[in-house]
Order: C-alpha cells, then sequence, then structure tokens
C-alpha cells in the first residue's frame, strides 16, 4: 500500500460509526473537516485561519467547521457544507475517510472530526468574512516535541497542547492549541502509526476507550 493507502487504512480502524448513539439529544451540534492531502510525498493537512472580525476565537487557526444547520444531513454532511462555505471546497471532491469519536468543547458543544482526502491541486477560495489564510503543513509535525508545548490547562484530553509553525513559503508564524491542535495530534497519531515525541494523552492502542471516558467524564459536568 502506498502512502495514502495505509494512513486511510489506519484512519478506519479507529473510525467512531455510531457509537454514542445515548447522547443527550439537546446537546448542540458541531462538525470539523480534517482535509488530509498527499504533497511532496508527505501527507499534509489543510488548516485555515479565522477572520478576525469574527465574534469567536477571531483570528486563531482551525479546521474548516462550524455548527449543524436543520437540513444537514448528518455529521459528515455539516462538515463539507461549512468547508464549501469558508473555503471553496466542492463536496464531491472530498474522499471520506471516517469520522472520529466526537468531543466536547467547554461551552458544551459536541463536535465531530470529519477525516477526507481532497486533491493537491485544490485551490481555496477563503470566505473572507470567515477565513483570512488557508495553508497546509506536513501531518508528521505533530508528533515532533521541536516546536510543541504544553500547559496545565484543561482540555480536551490532559492538558493543553500548542504548536508553532512557520510557514516557509509566506514567513507567517502560526500557533495552533488547545481543540485544533488535540485533534490534529489525534490525526497524526492514528493516521501515521506514529507514536508522538510527547506524552499525548491516550493510549493508542485503543482510543476509543481513551475518548469515550473522555466525553463521558464531560457530560457528567453538565
Amino acid at each position: 500500500m502506498d502512502l495514502k493507502e495505509k494512513a486511510i487504512a489506519s484512519l478506519r480502524k479507529h473510525a467512531s460509526g455510531d457509537a454514542f448513539p445515548r447522547l443527550p439529544a439537546a446537546l448542540p451540534r458541531a462538525s470539523v473537516l480534517i482535509p488530509l492531502l498527499l504533497r511532496h510525498g508527505e501527507l499534509h493537512a489543510l488548516m485555515t485561519v479565522r477572520s478576525v472580525h469574527l465574534t469567536h476565537h477571531a483570528g486563531e487557526v482551525c479546521f474548516p467547521g462550524g455548527k449543524s444547520e436543520p437540513g444537514d444531513a448528518d455529521e459528515t454532511h455539516t462538515a463539507l457544507r461549512e468547508a464549501q462555505e469558508e473555503i471553496g471546497l466542492p463536496p464531491h471532491t472530498a474522499q471520506v475517510v471516517c469520522k472520529l469519536f466526537p468531543v466536547l468543547n467547554k461551552a458544551g458543544l459536541l463536535i465531530t472530526p470529519v477525516v477526507a482526502f481532497i486533491d493537491s491541486s485544490f485551490e481555496p477560495r477563503p470566505n473572507a468574512d470567515e477565513v483570512s489564510e488557508v495553508f497546509t503543513l506536513p501531518l508528521e509535525f505533530f508528533t515532533k516535541a521541536a516546536d510543541h508545548s504544553c500547559y496545565p490547562v484543561p482540555s480536551v484530553f490532559g492538558p493543553t497542547h500548542s504548536f508553532m509553525y512557520t510557514d516557509p513559503g509566506t514567513g507567517r508564524v502560526h500557533q495552533i492549541w488547545g481543540l485544533t491542535a488535540a485533534l490534529a495530534m489525534t490525526v497524526a497519531a492514528l493516521g501515521l502509526g506514529k507514536k508522538p515525541e510527547f506524552e499525548l494523552g491516550f493510549d493508542l492502542s485503543d482510543p476509543a476507550s481513551a475518548f469515550t471516558h473522555f466525553l463521558q467524564r464531560r457530560l457528567s459536568k453538565l
């Protein structure tokens, strides 16, 4: 198998499916799309920078995504719709790999990560009202200790993780932290089958049990 096929096979082993059918129906829900692509013989992840004019998380690095809407068929539909709205990604061009386990953020929003491969030739068309920049970086970056730091502030699992990435094309420095960093770390570890050079926060051999525990712990605090 080539690099892409290996990543798909590895990620699908950890697909959540409908592992949490008894979640409270009243929970507000959202999805994020984690777009992966092959570039220069490496797996890359596509990320966005939120517009500084937004009310929430202005200027932060994130994955395309947003809240579910009544017309959305499911979590995958939400993620693809949001990616189309934010960066102009045609939904039919995304090869959806899997849904990973949902996480509950501090605001009580249940967020489902959807992983998909996109074509390396895709040229983003950012919606300026929501996105100020789009960039890609090697997925392996999220397994390296060199630009990683950790803070004793509770996050999705354990402390808050942060990465500082300097885009070689533009020279811009991006901080990737919190939930976005946690999702990127997870996809990197599972997709590459590579243990990070720092403490991840869950057992790579059984991530399903860990994420079930994290979610149940968060639900108990609502």
